[in-house]
C-alpha cells in the first residue's frame, strides 16, 4: 500500500483552442516536407484511410516530431499491428500509483464499421505533433496523450463491427478473449490514465434518437462518486458544450427523447455492464467517456454526397475532442484528486461491491455483496487458466498457504471492486469461480 497520497499536480494555463490550431513547426531540414495527410483528407472525405496509408502516416509523424513515438502493443488474429501513439510521453511510469504527470488516452474505433473516430484521432495526432504554440508545449509538459488510432484493425479492413473472430471488442474488457482488448487492458494497467475517451458512431432512430453527438459516462455502481461526477462533467459541461458550439446537437447515449419536449421516454442502451469499456474504466478508477457521433446522413445534401456526410461525421468528433482537451486543461487538479483518491480507497477494503445495477437503475438485493470477502482463493489449475488475464488487468495475487500452486487474490488493492467481478460466481462475466476467503 502506498504510504501517502499521490501529490496532485497544478492545473495548466492557456487556451486549448491554440493547442488544436497551432501553426506547423518546421526546421530548415524539414522545410520541403509538409505534414502528412490521411487518405480521408486527400480524397476530401470520399473514402476512409487505408491500413497502408495509416502506417505511412504514423511513420512520417514519428520521424518528424520528437514529441511522438509509435509502439506496437499487440497483433490481431489476422496479423495486423495494434499501435499505441505516445505524444509527450517517454515510458510508462515504473509505479503508476506515483505517476507525476496527467495521462489522457484516446481509444479510436473499437467497432470496425465506425471509422470516423479513427480519422479524428489521426488528425489529432498530427496537430499535437506539429503545433509549435506555447499552449501546446505547456499542455504536453503536464499531460501525456496516448492514442490507439485503430483499436480494431481486422474489423476496419472488413468494415465489420466485430473483429475477425466475430467478437465485439467492446464487450470483452473483462474476459479479455481478444488480442485487441488485451492490448488495451495492458495500456490501462501500465499508464493508469486519468481520462479515457472512447470514440464510436451510432445509427439514429427517427425522430427520438438522432442527435449529432451522444455521450455517456461510466454508469457502473462500483465507480467512485468523484470519478463518476467527473465523467458527467466531462460529458455534459465540456464535450457536449463543445459539440453544440460547433453546430452539432448533443444528448445522452441510449436515451430516446421526445422531439418536442426533450424529455426522456425510453432507455435502449447504456447500462452498467462491467465488460463495456466505459464501465470497466470506472471500475478501474479512470474518468471515462463514450462518445457516439451520428453515422447516417442528416440532410438531402449529405444523402446526395457521401463525402459530405463523412466529413460531418469526422468534424463532429473533432469538435467534441476540443471539449475533452479543454476539460483536461481546466480540471486537471480535480481529475487527479478524484482518480488518486479512488485508487487509494481500494486499499481500505471496505464497503459493498455491486454485481449489477447502474447509476439510473438501482441494484437488486441479490446483486450486492454487502460484506465482501477479503479475497478469493484459486487452486493451481484455476490460476493457470486465468493468470494472464489477471496480469493484464493489473490484479495483484500472492501465494496461498494452502495447496501447492494456489494463490490468494486479495480485495485490498487499487481496483478493489474488480476482483469480485472477475472471480465471484455471481458476477455475470467472471473468469473463474474463486473460493471466498475471510482470513487474508
Amino acid at each position: 500500500m502506498p504510504s501517502s497520497p499521490v501529490v496532485l499536480r497544478a492545473a495548466i494555463c492557456g487556451t486549448m483552442g491554440a493547442v488544436l490550431t497551432g501553426s506547423v513547426l518546421t526546421s530548415p531540414a524539414q522545410a520541403q516536407a509538409p505534414p502528412p495527410r490521411t487518405g480521408f483528407e486527400t480524397s476530401n472525405g470520399a473514402r476512409w484511410t487505408s491500413e497502408a496509408e495509416e502506417t505511412e502516416f504514423l511513420a512520417t509523424v514519428d520521424r518528424a516530431s520528437p514529441r511522438v513515438a509509435v509502439d506496437r502493443i499487440g497483433t490481431t488474429a489476422q496479423g495486423r499491428p495494434l499501435r499505441l501513439v505516445r505524444i509527450g510521453a517517454t515510458t510508462a511510469p515504473a509505479d503508476p500509483a506515483h505517476a507525476a504527470r496527467n495521462t489522457m488516452l484516446l481509444i479510436c474505433s473499437q467497432h470496425g464499421d465506425e471509422p470516423s473516430g479513427r480519422e479524428a484521432c489521426l488528425s489529432t495526432i498530427r496537430r499535437f505533433a506539429y503545433a509549435k504554440d506555447s499552449a501546446t508545449r505547456r499542455f504536453l509538459e503536464r499531460t501525456d496523450v496516448l492514442v490507439v488510432p485503430t483499436a480494431n484493425p481486422d474489423g476496419r479492413q472488413a468494415d465489420t463491427r466485430t473483429n475477425s473472430q466475430n467478437i465485439d471488442i467492446n464487450r470483452d474488457h473483462i474476459e479479455l478473449k481478444t488480442a485487441e482488448a488485451g492490448a488495451m487492458a495492458a495500456v490501462i494497467r501500465d499508464w493508469t490514465p486519468d481520462t479515457v475517451y472512447d470514440l464510436h458512431e451510432y445509427t439514429p432512430t427517427v425522430p427520438y434518437y438522432m442527435k449529432d453527438v451522444l455521450t455517456l459516462w461510466p454508469r457502473n455502481l462500483n465507480t467512485a462518486d468523484a470519478v463518476h461526477n467527473e465523467g458527467r462533467t466531462l460529458s455534459n459541461s465540456y464535450v457536449r458544450a463543445s459539440a453544440e458550439a460547433a453546430g452539432h446537437p448533443a444528448g445522452d447515449y441510449g436515451i430516446w427523447t421526445d422531439p418536442e419536449t426533450g424529455e426522456p421516454i425510453k432507455q435502449t442502451a447504456g447500462d452498467g455492464q462491467e465488460r463495456i469499456l466505459r464501465n470497466t474504466l470506472g471500475v478501474k478508477n479512470s474518468v471515462g467517456l463514450l462518445v457516439e457521433t451520428r453515422a447516417e446522413a442528416i440532410t438531402d445534401e449529405e444523402r446526395a454526397d457521401p463525402a459530405l456526410n463523412n466529413r460531418r461525421r469526422v468534424d463532429s468528433h473533432l469538435a467534441s475532442l476540443d471539449g475533452a482537451f479543454d476539460y483536461v486543461k481546466e480540471r486537471r487538479g480535480r481529475i487527479e484528486a478524484a482518480t488518486t483518491a479512488a485508487r487509494l480507497a481500494g486499499y481500505a477494503d471496505r464497503g459493498p461491491v455491486y454485481l449489477g445495477g447502474a447509476d439510473n437503475d438501482p441494484a437488486e438485493e441479490n446483486e450486492i455483496l454487502q460484506d465482501p470477502p477479503c479475497g478469493y482463493r484459486l487452486d493451481a489449475a484455476q490460476y493457470g487458466e486465468v493468470k494472464d488475464e489477471l496480469a493484464l488487468h493489473g490484479v495483484r495475487v500472492r501465494r496461498d498457504s494452502g495447496p501447492v500452486g494456489g494463490v490468494l487474490v486479495p480485495l485490498r488493492q487499487s481496483a478493489r471492486a474488480l476482483v469480485p467481478l472477475l472471480l465471484d460466481e455471481r458476477a455475470a462475466y467472471h473468469l473463474t469461480t474463486g473460493r471466498p476467503a475471510d482470513d487474508c
